[in-house]
C-alpha cells in the first residue's frame, strides 16, 4: 500500500451519541473514498480516524462540523494522527469500532 497523502484524527463534542453519528460517519466516508474508523468515546464525543485524499478527508472534515439531521456538534477538535502502522492497517475500508 502506498502512504496516504492525508490522515485526521477528529474528536467531535456536542449531541453527537444515540443520533446516528457514527453510521452516518461512516456511510459519508466510505462515500468519500476514505478509510479508517470512528468510534463513541465514554466522555460523549465521538472520535474518527480519516485517511485519503487530501480533498476527501477535507470534505469530510467540514461534513462533521455539522453531522446528521439529530445531531448538534459543538467542537470538532483534530488531534494527534497515528503512526505508519495503524494507518497501514486501514486499506480495508471504513469501520465503526468499539466504544472506549
Amino acid at each position: 500500500m502506498t502512504s496516504p497523502s492525508a490522515v485526521l484524527r477528529l474528536r467531535i463534542r456536542g449531541r453527537v451519541q444515540g443520533v446516528g453519528f457514527r453510521d452516518w460517519t461512516a456511510t459519508a466516508a466510505s462515500a468519500h473514498g476514505l478509510t479508517g474508523w470512528v468510534r463513541n468515546r465514554r466522555d460523549g464525543s465521538v472520535e474518527a480516524l480519516l485517511v485519503g485524499a487530501p480533498p476527501a478527508v477535507a470534505a469530510m472534515r467540514a461534513a462533521c462540523e455539522s453531522g446528521p439531521a439529530l445531531a448538534r456538534v459543538d467542537t470538532v477538535d483534530e488531534a494527534e494522527a497515528p503512526g505508519d502502522a495503524e494507518i497501514a492497517a486501514l486499506s480495508d475500508g471504513f469501520h465503526i469500532r468499539e466504544t472506549v
